[in-house]
């Protein structure tokens, strides 16, 4: 399917597109290549083909949820910039 530079001009207005007449002569050779090959993809027997929503098999592969201890105090906060307390020191926001 070869698209005219008016289609992909009719396009690019309601992507709201600004593009220049080189440009529109560059998109309409891409996009007549995307569409030539959705074509050849519709000729493809995919009557017994199960739709799927991931190609590869997925499972949970979580780790035990299983109580430990917490980062101490100290470590957590050896890298903050400001600290008050126990706490991250951050500016304040609301007045």
């Amino acid at each position: 399917m070869s698209l005219t530079a008016e289609a992909v001009r009719w396009v690019a207005h309601l992507s709201r597109l600004e593009l220049s007449d080189g440009e529109l002569g560059t998109l309409a050779h891409e996009l007549s290549a995307i569409l030539n090959f959705v074509e050849q993809l519709q000729q493809l027997d995919t009557d017994d083909v199960q739709p799927l929503a991931h190609p590869l098999s997925v499972e949970n592969i979580f780790r035990e949820d299983v109580p430990a201890d917490s980062l101490p105090v100290h470590l957590a906060l050896a890298n903050a910039p400001e600290r008050r307390d126990n706490f991250f020191g951050v500016p304040a926001v609301l007045d």
